[in-house]
């Protein structure tokens, strides 16, 4: 058998949507586990919708997912003089022919099939006219030669045999009147040109497979095999909008996400492989196949996403989580002021505090602000409920816990935790109310890692310095 060839077509008239990287995903994994290629081919035909920032969007948010291609990105735009020169080659075959109807016309065509409830298509009135009837002045299409009767079959590895009649599928356009060729000529041409043996897409594609076999059939050449997925849902069963996450890449990597859990969970959005959830890329590329791709739409759920993340976040190395870290500061507003403040020293404080600020996020988003403490200027800005918390009393006690602090010499969480219990028992307290004010006045929050590891993360001087902020606030 020949080497698989798969392709990621997009077209560039917005960024690449959660639907479109899984069908990315799905290309590369049927590829990479076959020892094939995947093409990337940029459709962008839609001259007046198709921008360079979308190319370079997508581009980028296939290179963060980790998703790679094989040799050079074709633009189909490039290549509509070979589209042109099939077109012609058809009509000089009589495989196609010249369409003289006016705009007028269609309209007319389709406001009738629509009074008759029939589905809207072009009736054929120049197909088998002389051109030479043609009215002057008026600059033809070029439509294919379809067949009228008997069906059109695709054999699709998900969505199983799908036939359609001929007779309700129509002359389909191939080079408009300014020459410029449509898209269904185009994906047939360039699928066949690049060597394209599996095509994998969305079953919003599902009609164009018919219309797409026609031109093959009509041109001799093989058609590839197809594989229509079913389009991603919201968690409630409708077309997946903004609020359920219909959003670009880019938008899920602001959001905290790590590439590696945003592929093991979209590989499952729709594919399964008996109970397992967790994928690694090496085993999702052996275990992958097509018709274990369901044939109704997958449900998007950011909890099991959020989940999801949470593991790869807790499984992941403490010096690739702070390069994570640093890699997402350029992406969210708080970012450059972070950015600014990262040097040997944080980043070692980061370093040391990772291991606490995993095991209780979800989304780097979350350690981010978990670790905002390491980074916070003097005096901390504290949070409403930190404020509430600091009533005169809790201030007076926060100066007798730095005044136990300031004893120890050896500073790290064991001893600081040591001098806390002694602080708690010699006053008749629980731990969780020494703890409470330590961390507000520490941290500017209510809530934190661990309270003796921000200690040994902060270090002995500036741990002082923040509790004498607070202690020493005037609460008249």
């Amino acid at each position: 058998m020949s080497q698989i060839v798969t392709r990621f077509a997009p077209s560039p008239t917005g960024f690449l949507h959660i639907g479109g990287a899984r069908t990315a995903l799905f290309n590369w994994l049927y590829a990479r586990g076959r020892g094939g290629k995947m093409l990337l081919r940029i459709e962008d035909t839609d001259r007046e919708r198709s921008t360079q920032e979308a190319i370079d969007a997508i581009i980028d948010g296939l290179q963060w997912l980790g998703l790679t291609w094989d040799g050079d990105i074709i633009h189909q735009f490039s290549r509509a003089g070979r589209h042109r020169e099939i077109a012609e080659q058809l009509l000089a075959e009589g495989k196609a022919y010249r369409c003289y109807a006016s705009q007028q016309e269609l309209e007319e065509m389709r406001a009738l099939a629509r009074a008759n409830g029939q589905p809207l298509r072009y009736d054929g009135r120049w197909r088998d006219r002389d051109p030479s009837e043609a009215p002057s002045g008026v600059k033809p299409v070029i439509r294919l030669r379809a067949p009228q009767t008997g069906e059109t079959v695709i054999e699709d590895q998900v969505q199983g045999r799908v036939v359609w009649q001929n007779q309700n599928l129509d002359d389909l356009v191939l080079l408009r009147s300014d020459g410029t060729p449509t898209y269904m000529l185009a994906v047939v041409v360039d699928d066949h040109d690049m060597g394209v043996t599996h095509i994998i897409r969305g079953d919003d594609h599902l009609t164009n497979a018919a219309r797409q076999k026609h031109i093959y059939d009509a041109l001799g050449w093989d058609v590839p095999v197809m594989s229509h997925i079913p389009l991603i849902h919201g968690p409630d069963g409708s077309k997946l909008s903004k609020r359920h996450g219909a959003l670009g890449v880019e938008a899920y990597r602001a959001m905290g996400y790590l590439p590696a859990a945003l592929r093991n969970y979209l590989v499952r959005l729709g594919w399964s492989h008996g109970d397992q959830e967790i994928f690694s890329t090496s085993e999702m590329i052996e275990a992958f196949d097509l018709p274990q791709i369901g044939r109704s739409a997958a449900r998007f759920d950011f909890a099991k996403l959020e989940n999801l993340n949470g593991h790869y976040m807790r499984a992941s190395d403490d010096q690739t989580l702070v390069q994570s870290f640093e890699d997402l500061l350029q992406f969210i507003p708080q970012g450059p002021a972070i950015a600014a403040k990262l040097n040997d020293q944080t980043r070692a404080q980061l370093l040391q505090a990772m291991p606490g600020l995993k095991e209780r996020a979800k989304t780097m988003i979350e350690l981010v602000d978990s670790a905002n403490y390491i980074f916070a200027d003097r005096p901390l800005q504290m949070d409403p409920k930190a404020l509430a918390l600091l009533t005169p009393e809790t201030r007076s006690l926060i100066g007798r816990l730095r005044d136990a602090l300031q004893t120890v010499t050896s500073w790290n969480s064991e001893t600081t935790e040591a001098a806390m219990r002694e602080f708690a028992e010699q006053n008749s307290m629980k731990l969780g109310a020494v703890a409470q004010p330590l961390r507000v006045a520490l941290t500017g929050k209510t809530t934190s890692p661990g309270i003796f590891d921000v200690l040994a993360v902060l270090g002995r001087e500036t741990c002082l310095a923040r509790l004498g902020d607070q202690a020493a606030v005037n609460p008249t």
